[in-house]
């Protein structure tokens, strides 16, 4: 991700120019839904936050520090509305929608098997690493931009939660 092209694109959106908000969406959503999707755990609402994120990020643009990590911001506004989600969840009346999925319209059931296990056994700066590195597709030395972490430490925590996933997957079977 080339941060120059993507504050240059966000200070076009700020002059009005909604056609940069493609190529923001595009460099920006892949961290930002999984950080969402690892608060809540369910695709169908990760997806509805992300656009809830985006919605909100454009309305309040004009607070963005430029030169800043955009990527970060996003995914702070994102978390927070995934936590607010959770707030609401639990303030609602309890239904077990682990027992029957399908009748709740959750699509819990439809994440692979992976990525549950890796937000069940990782912490979550190791899913963050293993998310942006491998299915977000960024190289090592952008996530430790976006994470504010030097490159090494990236690599050797990268390193141990994939040993640590391989170790549960092969003591489970899978």
């Amino acid at each position: 991700m080339n941060n120059g092209n993507l504050e240059q694109k966000i200070a076009q959106l700020l002059d009005g120019d909604n056609r940069a908000f493609d190529y923001i969406y595009e460099q920006t959503n892949r961290p930002v839904y999984f950080a969402i999707l690892y608060i809540v755990h369910d695709k169908m609402h990760a997806e509805d936050i992300l656009q809830e994120t985006y919605v909100r990020a454009i309305r309040s643009l004009q607070s963005y520090s430029p030169g800043t990590n955009f990527s970060a911001w996003l995914a702070r506004i994102g978390k927070n509305l995934a936590l607010n989600h959770l707030k609401r969840e639990r303030r609602e009346v309890a239904t077990d929608f682990s027992t029957d999925p399908h009748l709740y319209g959750s699509q819990e059931t439809n994440l692979p098997y992976i990525f549950d296990a890796a937000a069940r056994i990782l912490s979550e700066e190791e899913y963050k690493i293993i998310m942006l590195c491998h299915v977000s597709g960024y190289k090592r030395r952008e996530v430790a931009q976006m994470l504010g972490m030097p490159v090494a430490t990236v690599t050797w925590k990268n390193n141990e939660a994939l040993k640590k996933l391989r170790r549960t997957l092969q003591e489970e079977a899978v």
